[in-house]
């Protein structure tokens, strides 16, 4: 990794968007040593890592971190609700004043309510009580979604490993093109997004991105159905 001039590098190493990867322990302390030789902080957005479902868990670079150098946000919006616009980061104690200034300046109307429920709800236990029935909630739908794959998508689409998060990347067969499956699914009542949409240039292999958290056993099996049938006329 080049670090000349770099100050700050962002990752979302518990679960890269889109394409949903989970940054290894090693690479993880590779970045750490670059932040160190370098000089450079390190912005780790852990957006929805509470929802993992293979593997062990892997150490947020946070808590690896000895020299603070990393700056750890998370957000409650996805690990409850989105209209809750709650969020958090947990900053180096050298840093804490600054933050407290700037918070200051562009913060007038701090939720007060909400965070005071929030921590009740969190201290009280409901809040892992709540992520790990969501969890296995979520485990199943993906489930799901992998088995109807496997057996509708088969030479239509490759579904990427999923190790956690809300959603998941899909590979493309046949030269089928991307944008041109977005259309076709969208007219079948199924969203799907081009990964291409969140780069720049041409990618090497043409995918989609999939949810599968805000959908129902039953509504993804649809999804799927419908999915095949646009791919197959596509």
């Amino acid at each position: 990794m080049r670090s000349q001039n770099v100050r700050l590098i962002y990752v979302t190493p518990g679960h890269q968007f889109p394409l949903g990867a989970t940054m290894s322990l090693a690479r993880r302390l590779e970045l750490l040593e670059w932040a160190k030789k370098s000089g450079a902080m390190i912005f780790e957005d852990d957006y929805d890592s509470e929802y993992r479902y293979s593997g062990r868990p892997i150490p947020a670079l946070q808590g690896l971190d000895n020299r603070e150098s990393v700056l750890y946000a998370g957000s409650f919006s996805k690990v409850l609700f989105p209209a809750l616009r709650l969020g958090y980061v947990v900053v180096p104690a050298g840093l804490v004043h600054y933050f407290e200034a700037m918070q200051s300046l562009t913060v007038r109307h701090v939720p007060v309510l909400e965070q005071l429920v929030l921590t009740d709800f969190i201290t009280e236990g409901h809040f892992a009580r709540h992520v790990r029935r969501m969890r296995e909630v979520y485990a199943e739908r993906l489930s799901v979604l992998l088995e109807e794959a496997r057996f509708r998508l088969a030479g239509l689409l490759e579904i990427s490993s999923v190790e956690a998060g809300l959603q998941t990347a899909a590979w493309l067969c046949g030269g089928i093109d991307a944008e041109s499956a977005a259309v076709a699914a969208a007219k079948r009542n199924v969203d799907v997004t081009p990964l291409n949409r969140y780069g720049h240039g041409t990618l090497a292999r043409e995918g989609l991105q999939l949810g599968f958290a805000a959908l129902d056993v039953k509504e993804i099996r649809r999804g799927v159905r419908e999915l095949t049938r646009a791919l197959a006329t596509t």
